[in-house]
């Protein structure tokens, strides 16, 4: 998966120009619940779309020729996978994971490792293409050149992940009511699940997990 992202890095990018609209709708869901003042981590952070009008200044990805964009923006970015976060535990206020979860190879690791670097009652955030949406279900038969690669989650699949890795308190927001190329303005985000393609989920680190290693 790293290859086709250090590979088209530069289509990826312009998607945010190109589906201006989608992309600030999404932004506008994670503000909703992005903590304030706080200091954050981006697993996936890409060419830094989401981490710098967020205000996040860590990041971390695989692909060397996105991590040159967003140091070129002005993200602090580490070489590596979400698997294994080199980072203490106990560091940051809040992770964030936005779309990247798809992309991961053990989905359950990263939670987990993003518990272990939480501050507790740390808040995870997680945007999504909801798997069981209209926009999961075309971009499933569409199988782009990213997301040909992709493991969908629905939003209930997903909750059940955080819950083992830790998590509780859960929260859902969603936007991205049409297709990217038929939004024409910000959709304005909406509680719960079910209607919009963009669900974002976050939730509370748990104290004193005791969970089994991997």
């Amino acid at each position: 998966m790293i290859e086709a992202f250090d590979k088209h890095y530069k289509r990826y990018d312009t998607w945010y120009d190109k589906y201006k609209f989608a992309y600030l709708s999404e932004l506008e869901a994670i503000r909703r619940v992005l903590p304030k003042e706080a200091k954050g981590l981006e697993i996936g952070v890409g060419t830094g779309r989401f981490a710098i009008p967020l205000g996040i200044t860590m990041g971390i990805d695989p692909s060397k020729n996105m991590i040159d964009i967003a140091e070129e923006r002005g993200v602090n970015v580490r070489w590596g996978f979400g698997e294994y976060l080199p980072f203490f535990e106990n560091t940051f206020d809040y992770v964030t994971i936005i779309i990247t979860i798809c992309f991961v190879k053990d989905p359950l690791k990263v939670l987990m490792e993003s518990h272990r670097v939480l501050k507790h009652n740390g808040k995870l955030i997680v945007g999504i293409i909801d798997k069981d949406s209209f926009l999961g279900k075309y971009y499933q038969r569409k199988k782009s050149i990213f997301y040909k690669q992709a493991n969908f989650f629905g939003v209930k699949e997903l909750t059940e992940l955080f819950k083992t890795a830790g998590f509780n308190r859960f929260t859902y927001c969603q936007t991205v009511f049409h297709l990217p190329d038929k939004i024409k303005s910000i959709e304005k985000p909406k509680k719960d699940f079910g209607k919009g393609g963009f669900v974002v989920i976050s939730a509370r680190a748990k104290l004193n997990q005791t969970l089994e290693p991997l």
